[in-house]
């Protein structure tokens, strides 16, 4: 009879302990939920940007990175799945920050280099005052996808994800850009193409340089400072 009131509190323990480890999961999941407002907004304001996009620079430019984040994101979103937005924090995120400064420093201080052409498109009144009203999610996206990994935590595959995508990404706005729209820098990194090297040479670099220089540093930052997926 004590062997069987034994093995009977052994059974209630471990369906003690499970029943905690389940509470437990289901209260992580909830603390990962994002809010249905951001899904709401963040759709409705893609579906003014895209077409109000697609009208004045037409379907090639959704190839830059900014606006590949744009998208990936609204998967992040919806499915509230960190694969996307870890991808899109190791390419956007230094160069969102780049852009915020550079519209910054146009902004309030008149900084207008020459052979870097940065914002200047914000200040031209050529473009339709609603395109760049839009444009300036740039400033929101290191902000938005920061929260977003606090939220889901830092899938540790983006590395590799991201760097098959650039290697997609690079070859086709070369095949589809032009020099004057110079779509993710296909055609260098001043106002004229470069000339240091033959053109299909310099996209192989840029395929080798941005995940070796951008990509792997920021994937060793983020899995430092962020929680991995598997610990969620």
């Amino acid at each position: 009879m004590a062997e069987i009131t034994g093995r009977a509190t052994g059974s209630e323990t471990r369906y003690a302990f499970g029943m905690h480890g389940l509470d437990y999961e289901i209260s992580e999941l909830r603390k990962r939920r994002l809010p249905r407002p951001l899904k709401i907004v963040y759709t409705l304001f893609l579906i003014i940007l895209v077409p109000a996009y697609w009208q004045h620079y037409g379907l090639a430019n959704f190839l830059w990175g900014s606006d590949i984040a744009l998208i990936l994101l609204l998967v992040a979103i919806l499915f509230e799945t960190s694969l996307p937005a870890s991808m899109m924090a190791l390419a956007v995120l230094v160069p969102e920050l780049i852009w915020t400064v550079d519209f910054l420093a146009r902004l309030f201080f008149d900084f207008d280099p020459a052979l870097f052409r940065g914002t200047a498109y914000m200040f031209n009144p050529d473009i339709p005052l609603l395109v760049r009203g839009l444009s300036l999610y740039h400033a929101f996206l290191p902000p938005l996808l920061l929260w977003l990994l606090f939220r889901l935590g830092y899938d540790h595959r983006a590395l590799i994800a991201q760097t098959l995508l650039c290697w997609i990404v690079f070859p086709v706005s070369y095949l589809v850009s032009s020099p004057e729209a110079n779509i993710n820098f296909v055609y260098g990194f001043g106002g004229e193409p470069q000339q240091w090297m033959p053109p299909g040479l310099f996209i192989v670099f840029l395929m080798l340089a941005f995940p070796l220089a951008l990509y792997l540093p920021m994937h060793l930052l983020m899995s430092r400072i962020m929680k991995s997926t598997r610990a969620i």
